[in-house]
């Protein structure tokens, strides 16, 4: 990995980087008091840049949100809301996705073209218009550049996570500080391409729009995209970046000397929120790492990765504490990826479980110890090539069925 270049900012949020503030409310879309409504404003246009769910039914705001970034290549601002999807809704859904970015394009003074909409929560139920323009009206007085802001609007996108997910890192470049901030969502639904969720990432860099997006898409690939829970590909997943540009920096490209630095602070604020999705999986108990090496390319090192990472089984045994290789290399061998069956190499954390295909005497307790742990590291080494990858997810629990067999009630 190479010299770490970057610092993570303590108490870090989406509003540490120059220009930003954000915000958030109850509105009355959840049954209960928590926020449902947020807002990020930027006191200029931003350089903007997104990547979204490859799921075929995608709801209103992803089109109203393609639309908006195509006009320009910027934003300026970013509605949300959770507790509905807005997904499976018809011309009436979207009309309601473009009602929600005209309102606060009003409310903040900005043009509509520079809003991105959001929405997450239970499919195919329309928005209560009412009271999200009541709570639009009243979100540009709650908007703020303190803690307390990025605070309201971490709580207001959240669904049936339990914790909020945000950080912020400071890089140099050129001589100037540049921040690079995340929040995020997501704790159900969630599985690669993209992991089901909502980001919104905000940055004070100066940087071409077409670099954004291609860092967006090369991040996205190693980090959102390797993690699952259960194996669904939400409606509604959006990862969007902002760079405000206040920074004062060079315009940062592939070819400046200090976009590696950049690229890797980049990196690291996306791979924390996408583990930070990963643990917080519905009723998950324990974070699940799955490090694969000596594929024949990172590309199938990451399918290999991806199918252990998703396997139930794989799942129930970590729960259960239970020492079952045989799930791990059952996945490996189902993963559609050229492996050699003689020459792979399996550890639960440093507990060598298989050597060449062969299993191994372990001591069973230290094993059941390791994995009542919360984080366990699986490796996989298949000693047949150079490719790489690491995917996270979550244990399969009792509560996950409990959570979504009464997701909507």
């Amino acid at each position: 990995m190479g010299v770490q270049h970057f610092t993570v900012v303590e108490n870090g949020s989406v509003t540490v980087p120059k220009g930003f503030k954000a915000g958030g409310l109850h509105c009355g879309l959840k049954k209960t008091e928590r926020n449902d409504l947020g807002a990020i404003l930027c006191e200029v246009p931003a350089t903007a840049a997104a990547v979204y769910t490859t799921n075929v039914f995608q709801a209103a705001p992803l089109k109203v949100t393609r639309e908006s970034i195509a006009a320009e290549g910027k934003l300026q601002a970013v509605i949300v809301n959770s507790g509905n999807a807005n997904a499976c809704t018809g011309k009436q859904g979207e009309q309601d996705a473009y009602q929600m970015r005209d309102e606060i394009a009003a409310q903040l003074g900005v043009s509509s073209h520079y809003v991105a909409v959001a929405s997450t929560g239970v499919i195919g139920e329309l928005l209560k218009m009412d009271r999200v323009s009541a709570g639009i009206a009243k979100l540009p007085a709650r908007l703020s550049s303190d803690a307390a802001g990025a605070e309201d609007f971490s709580q207001a996108i959240l669904t049936t996570d339990l914790v909020k997910k945000e950080i912020c890192v400071a890089v140099q470049v050129g001589g100037h500080t540049v921040h690079i901030a995340g929040a995020a969502k997501g704790s159900g639904m969630i599985h690669p391409n993209m992991a089901t969720m909502l980001a919104f990432m905000t940055t004070d860099a100066v940087i071409d729009q077409a670099a954004l997006q291609q860092l967006l898409g090369q991040t996205t690939d190693v980090t959102f995209n390797m993690i699952t829970v259960d194996g669904d590909t939400s409606t509604n997943d959006m990862l969007v970046a902002m760079a405000s540009g206040l920074a004062g920096n060079e315009s940062l490209q592939p070819n400046h000397p200090d976009w590696d630095a950049y690229a890797a602070a980049f990196r690291h604020v996306c791979e924390h929120l996408a583990q930070a999705i990963a643990r917080d999986g519905e009723g998950a108990t324990k974070l699940v790492e799955v490090n694969v090496n000596g594929a024949v390319s990172d590309s199938s090192a990451r399918a290999i990765a991806k199918t252990v990472i998703g396997s139930s089984l794989v799942k129930s045994a970590v729960f259960g504490a239970d020492a079952n290789w045989g799930r791990i290399i059952a996945a490996v061998g189902r993963a559609g990826e050229p492996v050699n069956p003689e020459t792979v190499d399996i550890r639960l954390g440093d507990i060598t479980v298989l050597t060449q295909s062969r299993p191994v005497p372990f001591d069973e307790e230290i094993a059941l110890e390791y994995l009542k742990g919360n984080t366990v590291t699986i490796h996989v080494a298949l000693n047949n090539g150079d490719g790489v990858a690491t995917a996270w997810g979550c244990d399969l629990t009792y509560d996950y069925v409990r959570i979504n067999a009464a997701y909507r009630t």
